[in-house]
């Protein structure tokens, strides 16, 4: 479930953007910067936001939650599919919106349904979440690999592969969409006939699950951390739109940054496997706070680099940012929700990651822009004044990198503290 569930995003995720925003004379569409933006981040919140109206509350008071995953998988298969022969703006991001309502809500709805159907969640879903690791790399390597790039030959730079880009390769790229579209097809067919039953509450108290789960709000330790979901969620995506960029000025290639940037996804792996161990061991606000500090020492590693050393030391540290974080803050929640509205609850939580996020990252990354070049004025010139007074070197022209990752830090820091005095400890189950 979980390698089919991030395999139909990582097929298309990373090639979708240098398509949208290739000239159409080079086979792709020709679309803005702000276009762009807003087909892959409001388009994502839009589905986030709407996800415990559309998958939470069916699969909590009306179907199987796999019957519910299977229906949109299905329906999402038919619009990805529809998606990769659209030219316009406008229809690219209507559709682009259909496909985040239906997509979106299938990411907390398999997180849902296997911590209902694990007999030990703690311990065993970061084994089996891993494999959601593996299918997002595998996916997002094998498509430009075998694809858009011939007289492949073997390395020792991540991904061990390379090849010589085909002169139409950028035309070809949105068949990603179609490939997208034949997994989630198997996916559908895998969910409604291969996954446990999992039925909804047929004598739940409260008739509107995301309400009830909205009302987890009140608790102390749901607020604290959703709170600090929506921070680390923006500077989260910060990393992905900027860092393959950054690698570009301190050593890495073009074609080489964004599978650089797959080393952290392979600790991902090794960190995921062994956090219910370590949830056990130290409980879950201690796991978090870890997950919080990674975050801040990634981003002082790449405000240091000078070269491809500490930049891979960064990059590394993403295995515990989002093992540690994440995923240890998904299973506190699904141990928070009640019993007959365990899907709302984590597809609630997911707007905080999903949605939130996302819509604030626009905002946020303009920020970015004036803190690291001259002339920021109001809250931004305020904070590059402290980064100078740090020793942050800001150029008359052009932007400093390292301003931006030292914000980055200050703000994995800033939430790591949060953590530390807002969110109560409380005892962990014995490790299984």
């Amino acid at each position: 479930m979980m390698v089919l569930q991030y395999a139909v995003w990582g097929v298309w995720l990373p090639v979708l953007g240098g398509y949208l925003g290739s000239p159409q004379a080079a086979g792709g569409l020709g679309f803005t910067g702000a276009q762009i933006g807003m087909i892959l981040g409001t388009a994502g919140a839009c589905g986030a936001i709407l996800a415990p109206l559309i998958a939470g509350q069916v699969a909590d008071r009306m179907m199987n939650a796999e019957k519910a995953l299977g229906m949109l998988l299905l329906l999402g298969a038919v619009i990805n599919w529809l998606l990769a022969g659209a030219t316009s703006y406008e229809s690219f991001l209507i559709l682009s919106i259909f496909y985040s309502v239906l997509y979106m809500p299938t990411l907390s709805l398999s997180n849902s349904i296997a911590m209902t159907n694990l007999s030990n969640p703690t311990t065993d879903f970061p084994r089996v979440r891993v494999w959601g690791t593996v299918g997002w790399i595998v996916a997002s390597a094998a498509f430009p690999l075998l694809w858009l790039q011939d007289q492949l030959h073997l390395t020792l730079v991540p991904w061990f592969v390379v090849g010589v880009e085909k002169a139409n390769a950028t035309s070809l790229a949105p068949d990603a969409l179609r490939v997208s579209a034949v997994v989630s097809f198997l996916y559908a067919a895998y969910a409604f006939w291969l996954l446990p039953r999992t039925p909804p509450k047929g004598n739940a108290p409260h008739p509107l699950a995301f309400l009830q789960a909205f009302a987890l709000l009140k608790s102390r330790a749901v607020w604290v951390l959703t709170l600090a979901a929506v921070v680390i969620s923006m500077i989260h995506n910060i990393y992905f739109i900027r860092t393959a960029s950054w690698l570009e000025t301190v050593g890495f290639t073009k074609a080489n940054a964004p599978a650089a940037m797959t080393v952290g996804q392979m600790v991902e792996m090794g960190t995921l496997a062994m956090l219910g161990f370590f949830i056990a061991r130290l409980g879950h606000k201690r796991v978090l706070v870890i997950g919080a500090c990674a975050y801040c020492l990634r981003f002082a590693c790449f405000a240091l680099a000078t070269g491809p050393s500490m930049a891979y030391a960064g990059i590394a540290l993403h295995g515990f940012c989002y093992a540690f974080f994440f995923a240890c803050a998904f299973l506190f929640i699904d141990r928070e929700a009640p019993a007959d509205a365990r899907h709302s609850t984590q597809t609630a939580f997911g707007i905080a990651i999903l949605g939130c996020g996302p819509i604030l990252v626009g905002v946020y990354n303009g920020f970015l822009d004036g803190v690291s070049s001259a002339g920021a004025t109001g809250v931004a010139s305020m904070w590059q004044r402290v980064l100078m007074g740090c020793g942050v070197h800001i150029p008359a022209t052009g932007s400093s990198w390292p301003a931006v990752w030292w914000t980055e830090a200050a703000i994995g820091g800033a939430v790591c503290v949060w953590l530390m005095v807002g969110l109560p400890r409380r005892r962990q189950p014995a490790l299984a």
